[in-house]
Protein backbone atom coordinates (compact mmCIF):
# COMPACT_ATOMS: atom_id res chain seq x y z
CA UNK A 1 0.00 0.00 0.00
CA UNK A 2 1.12 3.53 -0.46
CA UNK A 3 2.24 5.69 2.77
CA UNK A 4 -0.31 8.80 2.45
CA UNK A 5 2.20 11.62 2.50
CA UNK A 6 1.65 14.18 5.01
CA UNK A 7 3.71 17.28 4.61
CA UNK A 8 3.81 19.38 7.75
CA UNK A 9 4.85 22.89 7.42
CA UNK A 10 6.50 25.23 10.50
CA UNK A 11 7.57 28.86 10.42
CA UNK A 12 8.62 29.48 13.94
CA UNK A 13 10.53 28.12 16.41
CA UNK A 14 6.93 28.19 18.96
CA UNK A 15 5.21 26.56 16.31
CA UNK A 16 7.50 23.59 16.00
CA UNK A 17 7.50 23.37 19.90
CA UNK A 18 3.83 22.26 19.29
CA UNK A 19 4.64 20.47 16.68
CA UNK A 20 7.06 18.23 17.42
CA UNK A 21 5.25 15.21 19.30
CA UNK A 22 2.91 14.83 16.52
CA UNK A 23 5.77 15.38 13.78
CA UNK A 24 7.17 12.05 15.40
CA UNK A 25 4.04 9.84 15.53
CA UNK A 26 3.33 10.63 12.17
CA UNK A 27 7.46 9.87 11.25
CA UNK A 28 7.27 6.60 13.07
CA UNK A 29 4.13 5.39 11.60
CA UNK A 30 4.69 2.48 9.03
CA UNK A 31 1.73 3.81 6.79
CA UNK A 32 2.32 7.62 6.67
CA UNK A 33 5.65 9.35 5.02
CA UNK A 34 6.52 12.56 6.74
CA UNK A 35 7.45 15.79 4.48
CA UNK A 36 8.75 18.84 6.17
CA UNK A 37 9.06 22.45 5.09
CA UNK A 38 10.53 24.76 7.04
CA UNK A 39 9.86 28.33 5.94
CA UNK A 40 9.82 31.80 7.90
CA UNK A 41 12.07 32.81 11.39
CA UNK A 42 13.30 29.19 10.85
CA UNK A 43 15.26 30.28 7.86
CA UNK A 44 16.23 33.75 9.54
CA UNK A 45 19.71 34.56 11.43
CA UNK A 46 17.81 37.15 12.80
CA UNK A 47 16.05 34.29 15.26
CA UNK A 48 18.49 32.13 15.40
CA UNK A 49 18.15 30.05 12.56
CA UNK A 50 15.62 27.46 14.21
CA UNK A 51 16.00 25.06 11.12
CA UNK A 52 18.87 23.57 12.25
CA UNK A 53 17.08 22.70 15.92
CA UNK A 54 14.44 20.47 13.60
CA UNK A 55 17.94 18.79 11.91
CA UNK A 56 19.69 18.29 15.34
CA UNK A 57 16.02 16.33 16.27
CA UNK A 58 16.60 13.97 13.88
CA UNK A 59 14.34 15.03 11.19
CA UNK A 60 14.91 15.37 7.28
CA UNK A 61 13.79 18.84 5.77
CA UNK A 62 12.15 18.28 2.30
CA UNK A 63 12.51 21.87 1.67
CA UNK A 64 13.08 25.51 2.72
CA UNK A 65 11.13 28.08 1.70
CA UNK A 66 12.98 31.84 2.41
CA UNK A 67 10.23 34.37 2.34
CA UNK A 68 11.16 37.22 5.42
CA UNK A 69 12.50 40.53 4.06
CA UNK A 70 14.99 41.84 6.38
CA UNK A 71 12.56 44.98 7.72
CA UNK A 72 9.13 44.34 9.47
CA UNK A 73 6.62 47.04 8.46
CA UNK A 74 3.49 46.54 7.10
CA UNK A 75 4.83 46.59 3.24
CA UNK A 76 7.86 44.30 4.43
CA UNK A 77 5.46 41.46 5.64
CA UNK A 78 3.02 41.87 2.71
CA UNK A 79 5.57 41.59 0.15
CA UNK A 80 7.13 38.31 2.07
CA UNK A 81 3.50 36.37 1.70
CA UNK A 82 3.88 37.13 -1.84
CA UNK A 83 7.74 35.34 -1.89
CA UNK A 84 5.89 32.83 0.26
CA UNK A 85 3.53 31.72 -2.02
CA UNK A 86 5.60 31.23 -4.95
CA UNK A 87 8.11 29.56 -2.43
CA UNK A 88 5.19 26.95 -1.56
CA UNK A 89 3.92 26.40 -5.37
CA UNK A 90 7.13 25.11 -6.43
CA UNK A 91 7.56 23.35 -3.29
CA UNK A 92 4.13 21.48 -3.26
CA UNK A 93 4.68 20.68 -7.00
CA UNK A 94 7.75 18.78 -6.61
CA UNK A 95 6.54 17.04 -3.39
CA UNK A 96 2.98 16.23 -4.55
CA UNK A 97 1.75 15.26 -0.46
CA UNK A 98 -1.56 14.18 0.16
CA UNK A 99 -2.59 16.17 3.16
CA UNK A 100 -0.89 19.44 4.59
CA UNK A 101 -0.32 19.92 8.25
CA UNK A 102 -0.64 23.52 9.62
CA UNK A 103 -0.85 25.26 12.82
CA UNK A 104 -2.33 28.41 14.06
CA UNK A 105 -2.49 31.89 12.24
CA UNK A 106 0.82 33.07 11.61
CA UNK A 107 1.37 35.40 7.72
CA UNK A 108 3.85 32.14 7.09
CA UNK A 109 1.09 29.84 7.43
CA UNK A 110 -1.78 31.57 5.33
CA UNK A 111 0.96 32.25 2.32
CA UNK A 112 1.15 28.11 2.07
CA UNK A 113 -2.27 27.73 2.92
CA UNK A 114 -3.50 29.83 -0.23
CA UNK A 115 -1.28 28.09 -2.70
CA UNK A 116 -2.78 24.29 -1.44
CA UNK A 117 -5.81 25.67 -1.95
CA UNK A 118 -5.24 26.65 -5.36
CA UNK A 119 -3.35 23.48 -5.86
CA UNK A 120 -6.55 21.41 -4.04
CA UNK A 121 -4.33 19.59 -1.88
CA UNK A 122 -6.24 18.95 1.68
CA UNK A 123 -5.32 21.03 4.33
CA UNK A 124 -5.51 19.72 8.35
CA UNK A 125 -5.27 23.09 10.42
CA UNK A 126 -4.69 22.35 14.25
CA UNK A 127 -5.58 25.46 17.08
CA UNK A 128 -8.28 27.25 14.62
CA UNK A 129 -11.64 28.39 16.47
CA UNK A 130 -9.81 30.72 18.99
CA UNK A 131 -9.80 34.58 18.90
CA UNK A 132 -6.96 36.92 19.49
CA UNK A 133 -8.74 40.51 18.53
CA UNK A 134 -5.73 42.83 19.05
CA UNK A 135 -3.96 40.91 16.43
CA UNK A 136 -4.26 40.56 12.18
CA UNK A 137 -3.85 36.73 13.53
CA UNK A 138 -7.14 36.64 14.15
CA UNK A 139 -8.34 37.08 10.88
CA UNK A 140 -5.84 34.87 9.02
CA UNK A 141 -6.91 31.86 11.94
CA UNK A 142 -10.16 31.89 10.91
CA UNK A 143 -9.44 32.61 6.80
CA UNK A 144 -6.97 29.16 6.86
CA UNK A 145 -9.92 27.87 8.90
CA UNK A 146 -11.83 28.72 5.60
CA UNK A 147 -9.16 27.01 3.43
CA UNK A 148 -8.85 23.65 5.74
CA UNK A 149 -11.13 20.45 5.58
CA UNK A 150 -10.16 18.58 8.71
CA UNK A 151 -10.08 20.94 11.63
CA UNK A 152 -8.27 19.83 15.20
CA UNK A 153 -9.47 22.42 18.10
CA UNK A 154 -8.28 22.60 21.46
CA UNK A 155 -11.25 23.07 23.48
CA UNK A 156 -14.99 22.76 22.70
CA UNK A 157 -15.35 26.36 22.54
CA UNK A 158 -12.72 26.41 19.80
CA UNK A 159 -14.46 23.31 18.33
CA UNK A 160 -17.65 25.00 17.91
CA UNK A 161 -16.57 28.40 16.88
CA UNK A 162 -15.48 26.16 13.49
CA UNK A 163 -18.56 24.56 13.17
CA UNK A 164 -19.90 28.41 13.32
CA UNK A 165 -17.66 29.39 10.57
CA UNK A 166 -19.71 26.78 8.67
CA UNK A 167 -17.21 23.68 8.65
CA UNK A 168 -18.81 20.33 8.49
CA UNK A 169 -19.16 18.67 12.64
CA UNK A 170 -17.66 15.50 11.62
CA UNK A 171 -14.49 17.48 10.27
CA UNK A 172 -13.78 18.84 13.43
CA UNK A 173 -12.24 17.41 16.54
CA UNK A 174 -11.81 18.78 20.01
CA UNK A 175 -7.96 16.95 21.17
CA UNK A 176 -7.18 19.55 23.83
CA UNK A 177 -3.50 21.58 23.32
CA UNK A 178 -0.98 20.47 21.84
CA UNK A 179 1.97 22.44 24.45
CA UNK A 180 0.93 19.73 26.79
CA UNK A 181 2.06 17.06 25.26
CA UNK A 182 5.21 18.44 25.42
CA UNK A 183 4.82 19.27 29.19
CA UNK A 184 4.23 15.32 29.55
CA UNK A 185 6.80 13.93 27.47
CA UNK A 186 9.82 15.64 27.74
CA UNK A 187 12.54 14.85 30.82
CA UNK A 188 12.60 18.81 32.09
CA UNK A 189 15.74 19.89 33.66
CA UNK A 190 16.48 20.51 37.09
CA UNK A 191 17.19 23.99 38.70
CA UNK A 192 20.18 23.61 38.53
CA UNK A 193 20.73 22.04 35.25
CA UNK A 194 18.54 24.48 33.79
CA UNK A 195 20.83 27.45 35.35
CA UNK A 196 23.53 25.96 33.76
CA UNK A 197 22.05 25.61 30.65
CA UNK A 198 21.43 28.78 30.07
CA UNK A 199 24.39 30.07 32.36
CA UNK A 200 22.51 32.34 34.70
CA UNK A 201 21.54 31.68 37.94
CA UNK A 202 17.49 32.86 39.15
CA UNK A 203 16.70 34.47 42.33
CA UNK A 204 13.78 34.66 45.17
CA UNK A 205 11.60 35.97 42.64
CA UNK A 206 11.45 34.97 38.95
CA UNK A 207 9.66 35.84 36.20
CA UNK A 208 9.72 35.05 32.64
CA UNK A 209 8.90 37.93 29.74
CA UNK A 210 7.35 37.54 26.56
CA UNK A 211 5.65 39.98 24.63
CA UNK A 212 4.72 40.52 20.84
CA UNK A 213 3.52 43.88 19.07
CA UNK A 214 -0.13 44.17 19.25
CA UNK A 215 -0.64 44.38 15.33
CA UNK A 216 -3.78 45.93 15.39
CA UNK A 217 -2.81 48.69 16.94
CA UNK A 218 -0.73 51.59 15.20
CA UNK A 219 2.93 51.97 16.41
CA UNK A 220 1.69 51.31 19.92
CA UNK A 221 4.51 47.99 20.71
CA UNK A 222 7.60 50.91 22.16
CA UNK A 223 4.94 52.79 24.63
CA UNK A 224 3.64 49.55 25.98
CA UNK A 225 6.97 47.49 26.17
CA UNK A 226 8.17 50.73 27.68
CA UNK A 227 5.34 50.35 30.89
CA UNK A 228 6.30 46.85 31.20
CA UNK A 229 9.75 47.88 31.32
CA UNK A 230 9.20 50.17 33.68
CA UNK A 231 6.65 48.35 35.82
CA UNK A 232 9.50 45.62 35.97
CA UNK A 233 12.34 47.66 37.09
CA UNK A 234 10.46 47.91 40.43
CA UNK A 235 10.00 44.42 41.34
CA UNK A 236 12.54 43.60 44.04
CA UNK A 237 15.01 40.60 44.24
CA UNK A 238 13.67 39.13 41.28
CA UNK A 239 15.44 37.76 37.98
CA UNK A 240 14.11 38.40 34.33
CA UNK A 241 14.20 36.19 31.88
CA UNK A 242 13.00 37.87 28.04
CA UNK A 243 12.43 35.91 25.12
CA UNK A 244 12.31 37.71 22.03
CA UNK A 245 9.43 38.49 19.72
CA UNK A 246 8.48 37.20 16.91
CA UNK A 247 8.87 38.66 13.16
CA UNK A 248 5.54 40.64 13.07
CA UNK A 249 5.24 44.59 12.24
CA UNK A 250 7.60 46.38 14.73
CA UNK A 251 9.16 43.28 16.73
CA UNK A 252 12.22 44.95 16.00
CA UNK A 253 11.46 47.96 17.92
CA UNK A 254 10.76 45.63 20.94
CA UNK A 255 13.80 43.24 20.31
CA UNK A 256 16.07 46.60 20.91
CA UNK A 257 14.28 47.34 23.86
CA UNK A 258 15.38 44.15 25.13
CA UNK A 259 18.60 44.47 24.45
CA UNK A 260 19.08 48.07 25.76
CA UNK A 261 17.36 47.07 28.77
CA UNK A 262 19.51 43.62 29.61
CA UNK A 263 22.69 45.60 28.89
CA UNK A 264 22.09 47.98 31.85
CA UNK A 265 20.72 44.89 34.71
CA UNK A 266 22.77 42.26 36.30
CA UNK A 267 19.66 40.44 36.93
CA UNK A 268 18.03 39.70 33.25
CA UNK A 269 18.72 37.82 30.50
CA UNK A 270 17.48 37.42 27.12
CA UNK A 271 17.40 34.75 24.48
CA UNK A 272 16.16 34.64 20.47
CA UNK A 273 15.23 31.14 21.34
CA UNK A 274 15.02 28.90 24.00
CA UNK A 275 14.24 26.01 22.56
CA UNK A 276 11.40 23.48 23.90
CA UNK A 277 13.31 22.06 26.27
CA UNK A 278 14.63 25.32 28.06
CA UNK A 279 11.51 27.21 27.96
CA UNK A 280 9.76 24.26 29.41
CA UNK A 281 11.75 23.74 32.07
CA UNK A 282 11.97 27.23 33.11
CA UNK A 283 8.41 27.49 33.85
CA UNK A 284 8.77 25.08 36.28
CA UNK A 285 10.48 28.14 38.24
CA UNK A 286 9.15 30.99 37.81
CA UNK A 287 6.47 33.02 39.80
CA UNK A 288 4.95 33.80 36.47
CA UNK A 289 4.85 34.60 32.35
CA UNK A 290 4.38 38.29 32.03
CA UNK A 291 3.72 40.28 28.55
CA UNK A 292 0.99 38.82 25.85
CA UNK A 293 2.21 35.26 24.69
CA UNK A 294 0.15 32.55 23.84
CA UNK A 295 2.12 30.06 26.17
CA UNK A 296 0.94 32.32 29.56
CA UNK A 297 -2.72 31.02 27.98
CA UNK A 298 -2.00 27.74 26.98
CA UNK A 299 1.46 25.97 29.08
CA UNK A 300 1.63 27.91 32.20
CA UNK A 301 -1.48 27.19 33.98
CA UNK A 302 -0.27 23.58 33.77
CA UNK A 303 2.97 24.55 35.90
CA UNK A 304 0.42 26.17 38.64
CA UNK A 305 2.35 29.07 38.22
CA UNK A 306 0.46 32.82 37.16
CA UNK A 307 0.32 34.86 34.11
CA UNK A 308 0.06 38.57 33.43
CA UNK A 309 -1.41 38.97 30.28
CA UNK A 310 -0.99 42.76 28.89
CA UNK A 311 -3.04 44.09 26.32
CA UNK A 312 -5.98 43.02 23.43
CA UNK A 313 -3.49 40.85 21.87
CA UNK A 314 -4.89 37.80 23.38
CA UNK A 315 -8.18 38.70 24.52
CA UNK A 316 -11.35 36.34 23.51
CA UNK A 317 -8.86 33.13 24.02
CA UNK A 318 -9.96 31.00 27.25
CA UNK A 319 -7.76 31.42 30.55
CA UNK A 320 -7.59 30.00 33.58
CA UNK A 321 -8.54 31.13 36.82
CA UNK A 322 -4.37 31.81 36.87
CA UNK A 323 -4.20 34.16 34.78
CA UNK A 324 -4.23 38.07 35.57
CA UNK A 325 -5.60 40.51 32.81
CA UNK A 326 -4.57 44.40 32.64
CA UNK A 327 -4.00 47.37 30.46
CA UNK A 328 -0.54 48.09 28.92
CA UNK A 329 0.04 50.81 31.36
CA UNK A 330 2.82 51.03 34.06
CA UNK A 331 -0.20 51.23 36.88
CA UNK A 332 -2.40 48.13 35.73
CA UNK A 333 0.83 46.59 35.53
CA UNK A 334 1.69 47.15 38.56
CA UNK A 335 -1.14 46.20 39.74
CA UNK A 336 -1.31 42.81 38.69
CA UNK A 337 2.14 42.20 39.91
CA UNK A 338 0.92 42.86 43.64
CA UNK A 339 -1.95 40.78 42.74
CA UNK A 340 0.09 38.20 41.54
CA UNK A 341 1.89 37.54 45.06
CA UNK A 342 -0.98 38.04 47.29
CA UNK A 343 -1.84 34.78 49.15
CA UNK A 344 -5.37 35.11 47.79
CA UNK A 345 -4.27 34.82 44.18
CA UNK A 346 -1.16 32.10 45.49
CA UNK A 347 -4.10 29.68 46.94
CA UNK A 348 -6.23 30.28 43.42
CA UNK A 349 -3.57 29.32 41.17
CA UNK A 350 -2.19 25.87 43.44
CA UNK A 351 -5.47 24.30 42.62
CA UNK A 352 -5.86 25.57 38.95
CA UNK A 353 -7.39 23.38 36.08
CA UNK A 354 -5.16 24.15 32.80
CA UNK A 355 -8.78 24.35 30.36
CA UNK A 356 -6.87 23.30 27.58
CA UNK A 357 -6.36 19.69 28.70
CA UNK A 358 -4.15 16.97 30.07
CA UNK A 359 -2.33 15.70 26.83
CA UNK A 360 -2.60 13.18 24.34
CA UNK A 361 -3.11 15.66 21.12
CA UNK A 362 -0.54 14.87 19.05
CA UNK A 363 -1.42 10.67 18.77
CA UNK A 364 -5.07 11.59 18.22
CA UNK A 365 -4.55 14.07 15.75
CA UNK A 366 -2.06 11.36 14.00
CA UNK A 367 -4.64 8.84 14.17
CA UNK A 368 -7.68 10.91 12.39
CA UNK A 369 -4.98 12.16 9.85
CA UNK A 370 -3.92 8.36 9.07
CA UNK A 371 -7.80 7.06 8.99
CA UNK A 372 -9.74 9.80 7.39
CA UNK A 373 -11.01 9.55 3.82
CA UNK A 374 -9.80 12.66 1.59
CA UNK A 375 -11.47 11.55 -1.59
CA UNK A 376 -14.11 14.46 -2.50
CA UNK A 377 -12.65 16.26 0.86
CA UNK A 378 -11.24 19.58 -1.02
CA UNK A 379 -15.35 20.47 -2.17
CA UNK A 380 -16.93 21.33 1.19
CA UNK A 381 -21.01 22.23 2.33
CA UNK A 382 -21.63 25.05 4.40
CA UNK A 383 -22.73 23.73 7.67
CA UNK A 384 -25.80 25.82 8.49
CA UNK A 385 -25.98 25.73 12.44
CA UNK A 386 -29.52 27.10 11.92
CA UNK A 387 -30.28 25.00 9.36
CA UNK A 388 -32.48 22.93 12.47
Amino acid sequence: MTKRKICVVTGSRAEYGLLYWLMREIAVDKDLELQIITTGMHLSSDFGNTYQQIEKDGFIINKKVDMLLSSDNEVAISKSMGLGMMGFADAFSDLQPDLIVVLGDRFEIFSAVSVAMIAKIPVAHLHGGETTEGAFDESIRHSITKMSHVHFAATNEYKNRIIQLGEQPNKVFNVGGLGIDNINKLNLLSKTDFENAIGFNLGEKNILVTFHPVTLEKSTSEMQFQALLDSISELKNTKIIFTKTNSDTDGKVINRMIDSYVAKQDNAIAFISMGQLNYLSALQFMDAVVGNSSSGLLEAPTFKIGTINIGDRQKGRIKADSVISCMPNKSSINNAFKELYSKQFQSIVDKVENPYGRGGASKEISKIIKGIRLDGIIKKSFYNVNAF
